[in-house]
This record gives C-alpha cells, structure tokens and sequence, in this order.
C-alpha cells in the first residue's frame, strides 16, 4: 500500500504513504509495549501536538464524529519506531496493535499538516457505499482518520539521515477492520 506523488513543500517534492492495521483487536492506554527503548521518552509540546490534532479533528468533525484525543504513550511508540526508521527512512511498519499511518517527504520541509492533508486527500478514492477504495487507489489512511472507534492518537516526525522526513501516527483503537465501515 504505498503511494508515490509530487507534493509542494516549498519546492517541488517527493511523498510516500503506507497504512497499516492488525486484524486484531485494540489494546488500552494501560498496555505497555516492546519498542527499543534507546530513544529518550519526552512529552511533545502542545504546538506540535495541536498541528497533528487539529487537522485530523476538523475533518471528522465534518462527518459528526468525535474528536481524537492525544496520547502521548501513542506519540512515544510512534517516535520510538520512526527513530528506528531513521537509517533508510523505509516505510514499514511497526509491530503493533494500533493503526499506523505512515508519510514519507523528499527534504527536511515537510510539516504535520502536509501528512495529514496527505492522508485526507485520500478521501476522493473512498467509496462510502461499497466500502473500499477505488480500484489501483490507496484510502485506508483516510478510513483510518476518520475510524469511528479510534479515540487516541500519537505522532512523531524525525529526519532520516539521508536528509528526507518520515511521519508516523499511531491510532487506538485501531481502525480498518475488514467488513465494518469507518463511520
């Protein structure tokens, strides 16, 4: 599931996206997980947190759904997985029981709104009715976004050696279970 695109970040860009879901089912904010733990746990500053918050927040309220609410145990696996992405910026995913969204950008200019927009735009290749994406078109990271039951989320950004920008949010509980639509 991954999407190639021209994207404006100042100058003319390069973007990758990789959705990703376990059909299992969520786990709670008590539950602890195993992420390599060299990389510091911090809290991420509420400017930061609002630019991925405010994005995701405005289009479900556009649907009537509830808003999402910030995790920072969410932020830290995220930024704990993107981290260890940052050798080759490779969009694969983590290991986990969350939903994952994940964004690539060519540069270091990328801000959270670019992925959120990103993912968002994706929405024009749902088909409500049918419940899936149109043929040869990626939509499940706008099904993720906009996933009914999914109540938290947590994202980080870092900047991979070879100078690009990687993405990561994490969503619980998960969304995208086959069969069921996203509201």
């Amino acid at each position: 599931m991954e999407t190639r695109a021209l994207f404006s970040c100042g100058f003319l860009g390069t973007f990758l996206l990789l959705s990703f879901t376990l059909p299992s089912h969520s786990l709670s904010e008590s539950v602890s997980y195993n992420v390599s733990t060299r990389i510091l746990l911090t809290t991420t500053p509420k400017n930061v947190i609002q630019q991925y918050l405010l994005p995701h927040n405005n289009i479900r309220a556009k649907l009537g759904l509830p808003p999402l609410q910030w995790s920072e145990r969410l932020a830290n696996f995220a930024s704990s997985w993107a981290h260890q992405r940052r050798g080759d910026c490779a969009l694969v995913h983590s290991s986990n029981d969350y939903g994952e969204n994940l964004f690539w950008g060519s540069g270091k200019c990328w801000k959270p709104l670019d992925a959120v927009n990103a993912w968002a735009a994706e929405r024009s290749y749902y088909n409500y009715n049918t419940n899936s994406c149109l043929q040869n078109r990626e939509c499940l990271h706008y099904t993720q976004m906009v996933w009914r039951q999914s109540l938290r989320v947590g994202c980080a950004r870092v900047t991979c050696r070879i100078g690009d920008t990687l993405f990561s949010c994490n969503y619980d509980p998960h969304g995208n279970v086959i069969g069921q639509k996203p509201f």
